[in-house]
């Protein structure tokens, strides 16, 4: 059950099964989502349209197919509302309950990249949850200069945040492994470290440069917060 006055966005980037026609069926049927529709597929493409479609003062992305527990969605708003401006689900967070079906060669791949995320977003345990929630100028900010447009998204994401003076904060999850995910070890993880070396690039420290840092809080949205899902299955690392 979401908590009262969430927007759900869903964004259809260019996939090839029945997304679109399901959301416009539950459209029909009055339940309270959006199409956001998005010519070029990956995942990274797809939350950044998603995230730039609202102006919502919080808003947030989680993976269509619920694998982290909706009921983190209030936590996180309570956190958003008394100032912390980024809310990361984590699965390496002690109090998490985490059901992993995961095989051997994936774990071991996912243990090799969150090392290396380190790199980038030193002192963030999970950047691949998906789980996460924002203040939304600054979210938005952070998004306009995305430039990695696959699974690898997430760490150039938080990276930005920081970079604005976002500091995030990690939260339990209840997280269950869902069969069908779209991220495969051998067809993904060459693209997934490269995205990794494209934000380290895009994030290198240079002499005198600064991000444009988001001004203000407030925004004239009806929802207070906006729940962006990108396509089914989108795959965790």
């Amino acid at each position: 059950m979401l908590p009262a006055g969430v927007a759900v966005i869903v964004v259809d980037s260019a996939s090839t099964d029945r997304t679109g026609a399901i959301v416009r069926r539950w459209q029909a049927a009055d339940v309270p989502v959006r199409l956001l529709h998005c010519a070029r597929p990956g995942k990274g493409t797809a939350v950044r349209a998603g995230l730039l479609a609202t102006t919502a003062p919080y808003v947030g992305f989680c993976d269509a197919d619920m694998a982290a527990d909706p009921d983190a969605i209030a936590v996180a708003v309570q956190l958003l509302r008394v100032g912390n401006p980024v809310v990361l689900g984590s699965r390496s967070h002690p109090a998490s309950i985490v059901e992993d079906r995961h095989t051997v060669i994936r774990k071991a791949g996912a243990a090799v990249f969150r090392a290396a995320t380190r790199i980038v977003v030193p002192g963030v345990g999970d950047t691949q949850c998906g789980f996460k929630f924002f203040d939304g100028p600054t979210v938005r900010a952070a998004a306009a200069s995305l430039r990695v447009t696959g699974f690898a998204f997430d760490v150039e994401l938080i990276a930005r945040c920081i970079r604005l003076g976002a500091a995030p904060i990690e939260i339990p999850v209840r997280w269950r492994d869902v069969s069908g995910s779209t991220f495969s070890v051998w067809r993904h993880s060459a693209s997934s470290f490269a995205g990794l070396a494209v934000a380290w690039w895009a994030l290198r420290p240079r002499p005198a440069e600064a991000d444009p840092v988001s001004s203000g809080r407030g925004a004239t949205a009806a929802p207070p917060v906006a729940l962006i899902s990108p396509p089914p299955h989108a795959g965790q690392s």
